[in-house]
């Protein structure tokens, strides 16, 4: 299949500034409310996915909240997802600020598709954006262009947050916590009313497929992942870089493998993703085909290299702390699991602790067997996420913890590459 090498061009993120109405009308025109009857097919055709992580066909979800509406009588509730809740995504944030009528676009398209009588942007408290976006609200219904009156709410920042059944509950007035998968948030979620949830780059995907057709979006990426996507890029000593990339784009090229100082593991899909050793990831691409194998998926579209004189499993230590304190706490796999596993792997990455080699051998086999207990059996996939960086990270970063085992560290920069919030707690 064809492969795009170099990032696409520019689809999501304008060149004409943040909330600018008149720049945004002249170069994309209206919304074109009058293919929504035909949007869900095209969207199959086109095989848009979503972009929250999950990598769900758009088309599959909107056609089962348009069923469960007819089904139950009652008009379908679209919410755009802009809680990023993953500390090292940028992606959302980035897009929102920057072209926030394509978001406000898919919303309305969305929502027309599958009849839908209510629409809501969630975004997360203390980003700023909940006025912003409320004065491009403000905006468009005063030049006419929206169906719906679109709501904007703010949502806590934590981790969780994002969660589409977490995300519905909050909206209906309870605390922002996942819920039972049954039944799904497709059938009841806001106000007990079939809810679409979507991905805020989602729906500016689902903005330009409407306007431009399948054809156009297919027209970068490969014939299996068409499209392109947002991704947070770390590089040390950089400042993280949100960048857009055709599916099927080297990992060299975003990451820079081989040029400059060396990397030892890439990180691939945030903090529910996978460490994967550069000489691997040297060879891979942006692409679920590609990183499958080695336990990995785009997902939130995360990338960072972690170069050779940085702790991967310190550094691995650091985030398994964050997300066992970010946990719901609703279940046992995250109530007692995550913190026994964040535990463990603190003292796997503190070289020559108490008992040596032995003691070390006791640890692994016991993050191991911990994993084994918690997959599967959360509530949610927050575990699931949670056990896929752990097992990447122990075999990713087998000789340092060989290092550590016998009571030094190769690591001769300690400073964290990848953020936590300050004062995260449960």
């Amino acid at each position: 299949m064809p492969v795009t090498e170099a990032p696409a061009p520019a689809r999501l993120l304008p060149l004409y500034g943040a909330d600018n109405l008149p720049a945004h009308a002249a170069l994309h025109g209206p919304p074109p409310y009058a293919a929504a009857g035909t949007l869900i097919q095209t969207l199959a055709d086109a095989g848009l996915a979503g972009h929250g992580g999950a990598a769900f066909p758009v088309h599959r979800k909107m056609t089962a909240v348009a069923q469960a509406g007819r089904r139950g009588g009652r008009k379908p509730v679209v919410v755009g997802n802009g809680a990023e809740g993953e500390p090292a995504s940028e992606k959302d944030k980035t897009l929102l600020r920057r072209a926030p009528h394509l978001v406000l676009d898919g919303l309305q398209l969305a929502a027309a598709a599958v009849g839908a009588g209510e629409v809501q942007l969630a975004v997360e408290e203390g980003t700023g954006l909940p006025a912003a976006l409320q004065n491009a609200v403000n905006r468009r219904a005063r030049a006419g262009i929206d169906l719906l009156p679109v709501r904007i709410a703010e949502v806590p920042r934590r981790f969780l947050s994002g969660e589409s059944s977490a995300l519905a509950e909050r909206l209906s007035g309870r605390a922002a916590l996942p819920r039972h998968p049954e039944p799904p948030v497709r059938e009841r979620g806001v106000g007990r009313a079939p809810t679409l949830v979507q991905n805020v780059e989602t729906l500016a995907h689902l903005a330009l497929v409407a306007r431009y057709g399948a054809q156009w979006f297919r027209s970068v990426g490969t014939g299996e992942e068409p499209g392109s996507m947002l991704c947070t890029v770390y590089l040390a000593g950089r400042e993280p870089e949100v960048v857009e990339a055709a599916y099927g784009t080297p990992l060299r090229r975003l990451l820079l493998l081989g040029q400059g100082d060396p990397a030892q593991a890439v990180l691939v899909g945030g903090y529910h993703g996978a460490w994967i050793p550069a000489a691997h990831a040297v060879r891979l691409r942006l692409s679920v085909a590609d990183l499958t194998p080695f336990g990995a998926a785009p997902g939130a579209g995360v990338l960072a290299a972690l170069p050779a004189d940085r702790c991967g499993l310190a550094e691995t230590a650091r985030v398994l702390r964050y997300l066992a304190l970010q946990s719901a706490g609703q279940c046992g796999p995250c109530l007692n699991g995550l913190p026994r596993i964040a535990a463990a792997f603190a003292e796997l990455a503190a070289p020559g602790g108490a008992g040596g080699p032995e003691r070390i051998a006791v640890v692994r086999g016991d993050i191991a067997r911990w994993s084994g207990l918690v997959e599967g059996r959360g509530a949610c996939h927050h575990p699931d996420g949670t056990v896929r960086l752990v097992r990447s990270a122990l075999t990713a970063f087998a000789g340092e913890a060989d290092c550590h085992a016998a009571g030094y560290c190769r690591a001769t920069d300690h400073t964290p590459l990848l953020p936590i919030p300050e004062g995260s707690r449960r």
